[in-house]
């Protein structure tokens, strides 16, 4: 019969695995260096983060996965290597609707990993503008949530800036019930938090907190934030929050839905190449007439390109004219993708091109 190897003999083992571990990743980062070197010896205005790149990447990680940690596990842990050699290339400032400890600033860690400076703005029209200015590389925003829907702040702010879509994150959504030093848990009278949490938490809330005042405030941090010095309130927001500014959660999970999850968008000015599993996103709009929905979708049932989102919007332009956005399988690169939108410019809509990249794979 074989012997079992030692406690001693398997920390040994984990030591020498550590220490090859440690010396492939530095040869990971070496290379990383290298990269850089080749992208600014080439001249022009180099692209240091590949959205596309690092997707394909991350699919493999996932597809070649044999346990017993999971596949997610494993992506994660590279998402965070390929953050750390990213930074060597170029440090990325990333703008994302704050302040710190929002789902969306877990977002911006859950997509770019911490190798990345993080800037909070007060307004997702802000999170625009710091990108368009160059004051931060890329941003990321809400863009709707699988229980309340649509964020219409981001659509909108779209009709008036050129940036274009560059990639997605999704977030599972867990909210929780939270109460600072100062709160006195039998004398709870108002729960702060933001109005879509608010509503995503709805029933819970009725059914628990019947006669308690629900106050919507700019965002789940701030909500948390508030609690400091207040001793008859709670608020409800994510666990970073709780983490990051010192509360105590008293219920976890009091979101309605257990699948709640909330997807956000990587917002740039650079066009995304193919990466093998791609959404596009456009705006269409045209003059208001019988039939105009029809003439926008049939296009797509025709070339069978699958639509996975479709919004409308109150055009800018004129009173009672919408604009349509839509989300659909594919790359712009992609013949199919080019046939259906020159079938719609062809009916007199006017297209417009928000981005093609990766679907989310974390």
């Amino acid at each position: 019969m074989s012997k079992q190897p030692t406690l001693d003999q398997l920390r040994e083992q984990i030591d020498a695995l550590d220490e090859k571990l440690q010396g492939l990743l530095n040869e990971r980062a070496r290379l990383a260096q290298s990269v850089a070197h080749v992208k600014l010896a080439d001249g022009g205005e180099p692209v240091f983060y590949r959205p596309e790149r690092e997707a394909q990447v991350l699919r493999r990680v996932k597809e070649r996965n044999a346990g017993p940690l999971d596949a997610e596990t494993v992506a994660r842990l590279f998402r965070e290597v390929m953050s750390a050699c990213l930074a060597l290339e170029q440090p990325m400032k990333i703008a994302f609707l704050g302040p710190e400890g929002t789902f969306t600033h877990q977002a911006v860690l859950k997509h770019f990993g911490h190798g990345v400076t993080s800037v909070p703005m007060g307004a997702i029209d802000e999170v625009f503008r710091e990108v368009d200015a160059g004051a931060a590389h890329y941003g990321i925003v809400p863009v709707e949530n699988s229980t309340e829907g649509v964020v219409t702040h981001t659509l909108d702010t779209f009709m008036e800036s050129g940036l274009k879509i560059c990639g997605e994150v999704e977030l599972r959504i867990h909210h929780h019930l939270m109460m600072g030093p100062a709160t006195r848990r039998d004398s709870i009278s108002r729960i702060y938090s933001h109005q879509q949490t608010l509503a995503q938490c709805r029933k819970w809330l009725d059914a628990h907190m019947p006669g308690v005042e629900r106050v919507p405030v700019s965002s789940n941090a701030q909500a948390a934030k508030r609690l400091k010095d207040e001793w008859n309130a709670a608020a409800i927001a994510g666990e970073m929050a709780a983490e990051l500014y010192g509360m105590e959660i008293i219920h976890r999970n009091v979101e309605d839905r257990p699948d709640n999850t909330t997807r956000f968008i990587i917002i740039g000015k650079q066009d995304t190449p193919p990466s093998g599993n791609d959404k596009t996103s456009i705006m269409a709009s045209g003059k208001n007439r019988p039939g105009l929905l029809y003439s926008v979708l049939e296009p797509f049932k025709r070339h069978g390109l699958n639509l996975t989102r479709l919004e409308s919007r109150p055009s800018r332009a004129e009173k009672w004219n919408y604009v349509f956005f839509i989300d659909f399988e594919g790359h712009r690169d992609q013949a199919d993708v080019q046939r259906v939108l020159a079938d719609l410019e062809a009916d007199s809509l006017n297209i417009r091109f928000l981005g093609s990249y990766p679907k989310a794979v974390l």
